[in-house]
């Protein structure tokens, strides 16, 4: 059976009353799991709900994660239309998300999914206090920082701006050193190994070049408004 067939297959049996924790006990790296498929599936797809319209950008927008087949393209709508009947029930699969990511070193994978949900709400050229408001509380579940989802939703959110010390998640009284250090980790951290060790689906590790870009660029302005400060930076 094609993955995405037993994906539908699985999501049908949750949706008439089967158990969604069973899902989470295959012994496989969690990010390989159709059972993390399935929550990611949830989360986006109730996340392009949260406003009341699922628009076809924000459909095409989770394509850019997961790589659907030709001739499973039918059974991966399915789960899609399953998946977003409602916004109620998407802190069960954040949690079990949170969950499967519990381990220091797969804290970072949860960034990734925040990340990502952020580009599924934006795909639509703008953001719903609704959507704002999920995402947030994703956010909380996953026990993301208030000044880490302020970064990930500078990097997207034409309303914050594009102001660069949000972009590093940094203060404009910070240092210089300071600034500097956030952003070699940034950068560190949003190389395609890194990603691909993590499990992120390569379909978004094209992402990261523009990831990388707005990261380099809030680091310039800040670069050029401290060099000053900081001479020989």
């Amino acid at each position: 059976m094609a993955l995405w067939d037993k994906i539908y297959q699985a999501v049908k049996r949750i949706a008439h009353g089967g158990s969604f924790l069973d899902l989470f006990r295959d012994p496989t790296p969690p990010e390989r799991t159709v059972a993390f498929t399935i929550a990611m599936v949830a989360l986006g797809a109730k996340l392009a709900k949260a406003d009341g319209l699922v628009t076809r950008d924000e459909v095409d927008a989770f394509k850019d994660f997961f790589f659907i087949p030709p001739d499973q393209e039918q059974s991966a709508a399915r789960v899609f239309d399953l998946a977003r009947t409602d916004v109620a029930g998407y802190d069960a699969y954040a949690k079990q998300l949170r969950r499967m990511f519990d381990a220091p070193e797969h804290r970072a994978t949860l960034e990734d999914i925040l990340d990502g949900l952020f580009h599924i709400a934006g795909a639509d050229g703008e953001y719903d206090p609704a959507e704002i408001a999920f995402l947030k509380d994703v956010a909380d579940i996953f026990e993301i920082s208030d000044r880490c989802f302020d970064r990930l939703r500078a990097r997207h959110d034409p309303d914050m701006g594009g102001d660069p010390y949000k972009l590093l998640g940094v203060e404009p009284t910070d240092e210089f050193e300071r600034i500097r250090e956030a952003w070699r980790a940034l950068v560190r951290e949003t190389h395609p190994d890194r990603m691909l060790a993590r499990g992120v689906p390569e379909e978004a590790i094209r992402m990261a070049t523009e990831r990388m870009r707005v990261l380099n660029g809030a680091y310039e302005r800040i670069r050029a408004e401290k060099a000053p400060a900081a001479p020989g930076s």
